[in-house]
């Protein structure tokens, strides 16, 4: 395994982190925890969770994949051994199927403290290592929208958020603080808040990032390189996408996007046209193809740690070694000869 540090933070996280959206939906308690003990095996040391897993959420499954990740922690005696991050659910009205939560999910100091007691409970930790806010408050570009429509109404401000946030790492309960689905504002805005304030400061920004969607790359990449707020790379397979398993129509037996019909993000325009392109090129040079895709990733300087998922060991096994695989100048190329052709036609 390699590790790299988590932006400004003293934490040394594996280029490998383990997801766990699948955990309590697709995965039972008993698979997360075979995924979780051959992560540590292959040298992982960072997993990630949110409050609101698993996917898609429901009511009679909120906070499953942090208790599991909890009963783990618990049954292994692993915590000092991994860095667990976890998020607070943003607005539950910029997002559906989440008036579950709290009555109506809101960044307010009463409900991040609330959700954060709650998250240490289920965690069965006294300190989380890495507290993410999941998305906005505000209206603004995130969950695939790339237009910005302004709203004078931006709820909680940042720095109400940021104050609470604050106040759970002076109290010693969150360690470091990450914000996730932001923008390239957002993360200036973070960072002008904690210096005037004298706030803790975010050392990670968690966003979707992938073959079909490099939007990150226009405008917050140099924010993440600049002022060490390095990217999490979440959805890096484009949910599966990017391995070729949906190609032509084919629907794979309790794949995800054969089992929910909310997952849209990576079938619009020119996106097939795109996966079959990377999937060609993989072949060619006799790689697999989801491999290529996060080895791509893994090569990027702005990140800190590439996020997997996985309902099988096999497929675990297949995308934790992709950090062995070094591309070469002749794959980069193909690479980009297909960006230009289908620049992101996933956002």
């Amino acid at each position: 395994m390699k590790y790299r540090k988590l932006g400004s933070s003293d934490l040394d996280v594996s280029l490998i982190c383990l997801g766990s959206m699948t955990w309590g939906e697709q995965n039972t308690a008993a698979e997360g925890m075979a995924q979780m003990d051959m992560a540590v095996d292959y040298g992982v040391n960072f997993f990630d969770v949110a409050e609101m897993y698993p996917l898609p959420p429901r009511a009679e499954t909120f906070g499953e994949s942090e208790r599991i990740m909890g009963e783990w922690l618990k049954l292994r005696g692993t915590r000092d051994k991994v860095i667990v991050a976890t998020k607070v659910t943003g607005r539950s009205d910029r997002n559906r199927g989440l008036e579950h939560i709290r009555n109506g999910a809101r960044l307010s100091k009463e409900q991040i403290i609330e959700a954060c007691e709650a998250s240490l409970r289920r965690l069965n930790t006294d300190v989380i290592d890495l507290y993410q806010i999941h998305w906005p408050e505000r209206e603004c570009n995130f969950f695939g929208r790339l237009e910005y429509v302004h709203k004078e109404d931006d709820g909680y401000t940042i720095e109400e958020t940021l104050a609470a946030a604050d106040q759970l790492v002076r109290q010693g309960k969150v360690r470091y603080l990450g914000v996730s689905n932001e923008s390239a504002w957002g993360v200036h805005e973070y960072l002008r808040v904690a210096k005037e304030q004298a706030f803790a400061r975010i050392v990670s920004i968690q966003n979707p990032y992938n073959l079909l969607n490099r939007t990150f790359d226009i405008g917050i990449a140099e924010f993440a390189l600049r002022e060490q707020v390095h990217l999490l790379a979440y959805s890096p397979l484009a949910f599966g996408v990017l391995s070729g398993k949906y190609l032509d129509g084919k629907k794979p037996a309790n794949a995800r996007l054969t089992l929910y019909d909310r997952f849209t993000r990576y079938a619009k325009v020119n996106a097939e046209e795109a996966t079959r392109a990377y999937v060609e090129l993989a072949r060619q040079h006799q790689l697999d193809p989801a491999q290529m895709a996060l080895a791509w990733i893994n090569s990027r300087e702005h990140l800190a740690s590439n996020i997997i998922g996985a309902t099988s060991l096999e497929q675990l096994k297949t995308n934790i070694e992709s950090v062995e695989l070094q591309l070469s100048d002749e794959v980069f190329d193909g690479i980009e000869s297909i960006h230009q052709r289908y620049p992101n036609p996933s956002p």
